[in-house]
């Protein structure tokens, strides 16, 4: 029997990779039935340039440190202005800066409140490009209210919606999960003569419906770019399969891979690869990811430093740290290096189990690699202390953080108060619940419901009922009007 290309002792790939699809990697598509009725796409194959691999591995100019600092400052000097009335003739660039900074890593309330600043300004001049960010932002955040009287306030600025602004607004109630708004908002789009929807449109309308598990809609949604004359992209038939891959519907995810290949201009990319890995690494279906590993880099397609992250993870979960390991070694050989993502799926894996001692030996050369702990890696490893009742390295795990500059998050102190909580400190829980205030980490569902269960085992009812009204009050805050200025 011949060893398998994922074999620890041979984990590689062909030195001379071809560039056209050969014969056998085509005869596994053969045998799939092809259930979809796609129209035929027409796709114009994007050109992978040497020179675009080459910059990827170049590192990008580090910023003047001084102008950084200027520049954070004058964010945060922004955000605090947001609630007064009286700054109207404030410089443009921190005031975009801020709004941009705020959509960046969507934090939907700020940025509103900076828009808000922003209109106010003597300076100010709408625009569809900055409505289009915000509608994309309040779309991941899934804010459909918020974005809909956002679209009004632009209607009101005498603004005429573009084809982008249309898009955006389609993803927002999407993601949302109101499709009946978003179906309505296509059916708009085609009575505006300059914002007829796109197969851009489709593809976004296509990806809202699989992240809900309306699958009943794809035909729907394909039968009607058919009858408009819209051909799909690779990102169609991306989005399609990666969505069957999530949902376990391996039969219709080969039969779109095999509609794509048919097509003759369409063609797989790394994203096809890892979708399809990640389908059936997830569900444990190992054999058959190692097959379409195989298969893909037989069309030519390489592995990215996410494909190895997958098969690190997919390996994980089905116990077989042996490869998992082996991955990574791999990995160094070829001069991929490890990322944050890379050392956080490994000191989980090993942390579930119960493996404290790889996951420190992890977690140290995590460090000596230069790489930088995030909330997500003090997340698994105080999971995995508690679990296996070494509280005091929760306690040190704490102190590692105060002398350090790692931005926290709420999963991160639910984790720590799940910790706690379980040990029935309450103490130091209610302290965690205020610093998780001053460093404007907003609790959720699961920071009360841990910290009401731990306050009523220890017979703190007052206590626990308290959290219940703190609760609510935060849920009917959450609801406020922050746009219609």
């Amino acid at each position: 029997m011949e060893p398998h290309i994922l074999d620890p002792a041979v984990l590689s790939w062909p030195s001379s990779i071809p560039l056209t699809y050969t014969t056998r990697s085509l005869k596994v598509l053969k045998g799939t039935k092809l259930t979809l009725n796609l129209p035929l796409l027409l796709v114009r194959a994007g050109k992978r340039s040497s020179e675009s691999s080459q910059k990827g591995l170049q590192r990008q100019p580090k910023k003047d440190l001084s102008r950084i600092l200027r520049t954070e400052a004058a964010i945060t000097g922004i955000e605090r202005k947001v609630n007064s009335k009286k700054y109207n003739t404030l410089w443009p660039k921190p005031v975009l800066e801020a709004l941009d900074e705020a959509i960046r890593e969507n934090r939907y309330e700020s940025a509103l409140k900076i828009f808000g600043l922003l209109r106010k300004q003597h300076w100010y001049e709408p625009r569809c490009q900055t409505y289009t960010k915000l509608l994309m932002m309040l779309g991941k955040c899934k804010q459909p209210e918020q974005a809909s009287l956002l679209f009004e306030v632009m209607l009101s600025e005498g603004l005429q919606p573009t084809l982008d602004v249309y898009t955006a607004l389609v993803s927002a109630y999407g993601y949302s999960g109101q499709l009946d708004k978003a179906f309505c908002t296509v059916e708009d789009m085609k009575s505006v003569s300059d914002c007829k929807p796109d197969v851009y449109t489709y593809s976004i309308l296509i990806k809202c419906c699989t992240k809900l598990g309306r699958f009943d809609l794809i035909e729907r949604i394909f039968s009607e770019m058919s009858y408009l004359g819209i051909e799909c992209s690779t990102v169609t038939y991306n989005t399609i399969i990666d969505g069957y891959g999530k949902a376990e519907m391996f039969e219709l995810m080969e039969s779109s891979l095999t509609a794509m290949i048919g097509s003759g201009t369409c063609l797989p990319d790394i994203f096809t690869l890892n979708s399809f890995i990640w389908a059936y690494g997830n569900s444990g279906k190992i054999e058959k990811m190692e097959k379409w590993y195989d298969e893909f880099q037989l069309m030519g397609i390489r592995p990215d430093i996410k494909t190895f992250n997958i098969l690190i993870r997919s390996y994980g979960k089905a116990c077989n740290y042996e490869k998992m390991v082996s991955v990574m070694e791999f990995m160094k050989k070829r001069f991929y290096s490890a990322t944050v993502v890379t050392f956080n799926i490994v000191i989980e894996m090993f942390g579930r189990v119960g493996n404290i001692e790889k996951m420190e030996e992890f977690f140290l050369k995590m460090k000596h690699q230069g790489v930088k702990p995030n909330s997500i890696t003090y997340c698994s490893l105080v999971s995995a202390y508690s679990k296996a009742g070494y509280l005091k390295k929760v306690d040190s795990i704490l102190r590692q953080i105060e002398n350090s500059n790692v931005i926290l998050d709420t999963p991160f102190f639910n984790c720590v108060l799940s910790a706690y909580g379980q040990a029935g400190d309450v103490k130091i829980m209610g302290e965690l619940f205020l610093d998780m205030k001053e460093r404007k980490c907003k609790p959720d569902k699961i920071t009360f419901a841990t910290m009401i269960q731990a306050y009523n085992d220890q017979g703190m009812t007052e206590a626990a009922q308290n959290l219940k009204v703190n609760m609510i009050t935060t849920k009917d805050q959450s609801g406020t009007r922050l746009i219609g200025c």
